[in-house]
């Protein structure tokens, strides 16, 4: 599969399907999932970010940086010193790419060790890609792979890994992540709630490519999970000055977190289901990271901010952008999250 980053960075175990999928706007997309149709059966129309986009883009980096950098030092300091040098990084497409990209780059700064890096699809429901753990595990030993995301929300993908790979012997389901608010890995950079820049843009920060898909009329039985490269959009594309941006801000010596967490947040989502009458625990995306996707890719209903952060410019580009989409918010005591998106149920419009 192509993509706009290095084959030295990563090699994506994707079909290339481009040209093969027509796109559909947001709203169509959101009643059909909600009709009961498979998300990674449907492609979104992927927009060239407009300004207001770039703004809380430009915005996040300039804030982010610095603590998403520390957290890629910490994460790659726990991987080495859990997993040992020779592993093989397996960042889940796409959020997982730039994340696999900068600890792979950090690991061979301070450690000189050339790790390599694949990328793979995982979709919540169907599971992960078999044909690309195939070819992973028929070059490698199973204990050298170590899987990589952005970030956690509620844990629904480190579920989906957990069961899907208890049918690879020897293969851990631990995950590594740059933030961890749901307290659910230890394999993580931090568990605070920190927003990672790379979660306000699509493809012009994940090397021009889509989310991964699997239909049957398109993605064979011996084929990767698919994926568009977009192209057209190369004047837009970020991707390595993101890459670039956070690594200028790595240090070689970092502190370890103290922050010590108690509880799950699975448990807090379903208590916001209780209060706010929520049937489906999947229109309930909690995190900063989550948040932000709603109000740029969903139909959001209502955010959620903690109380401690109201007027907190930390969380200044959800409320910009919440107003702008006439999205109301609400102060709410939360423990593991600093805000929380909800999506609008459609057969309530």
């Amino acid at each position: 599969m192509r993509s706009s980053y290095s084959d030295e960075d990563v090699i994506l175990l994707l079909k290339d399907i481009t040209g093969m999928v027509q796109p559909q706007p947001t709203e169509e997309r959101e009643k059909l999932i909600q009709a009961g149709k498979h998300y990674s059966e449907m492609l979104p129309v992927e927009y060239v970010p407009t300004e207001k986009y770039m703004q809380v883009y430009r915005e996040a980096l300039k804030n982010y940086a610095k603590p998403v950098a520390l957290a890629v030092g910490r994460l790659a300091d726990k991987i080495v010193e859990k997993k040992g040098q020779d592993i093989v990084l397996v960042s889940l497409a796409r959020a997982g790419i730039p994340i696999g990209i900068l600890v792979k780059r950090y690991i061979a700064k301070k450690y000189q060790v050339n790790v390599p890096h694949y990328s793979i699809s995982i979709i919540r429901g169907r599971g992960i890609d078999d044909n690309a753990m195939k070819y992973l595990l028929s070059r490698y030993e199973p204990g050298q792979l170590l899987f990589v995301d952005g970030w956690i929300g509620k844990g629904a993908i480190l579920n989906e890994l957990k069961k899907d790979l208890a049918q690879y012997e020897g293969v851990s389901s631990d995950i590594a992540v740059i933030a961890d608010p749901a307290n659910v890995t230890e394999l993580c950079g931090t568990h605070d709630d920190i927003l990672i820049p790379s979660s306000c843009l699509n493809s012009t920060v994940s090397g021009l490519i889509s989310r991964t898909f699997l239909r049957s009329d398109i993605i064979r039985k011996d084929d990767f999970h698919g994926a568009v490269y977009y192209g057209e959009l190369k004047d837009s594309d970020l991707s390595y000055e993101f890459i670039h941006t956070i690594e200028n801000e790595f240090e070689m010596d970092v502190e370890k977190e103290n922050k010590c967490v108690e509880s799950s947040g699975i448990d807090e989502v379903k208590q916001i289901a209780k209060t706010f009458d929520i049937d489906d625990i999947n229109l309930i995306k909690p995190g900063i990271g989550e948040a932000t996707r709603v109000l740029l890719r969903r139909v959001p209903w209502k955010i959620l901010i903690d109380e401690r952060y109201k007027g907190d410019p930390q969380l200044g580009h959800l409320v910009r952008l919440a107003e702008e989409k006439n999205v109301s918010i609400q102060y709410y005591p939360m423990k593991h999250y600093k805000c929380c998106g909800i999506i609008k149920k459609m057969s309530d419009i």
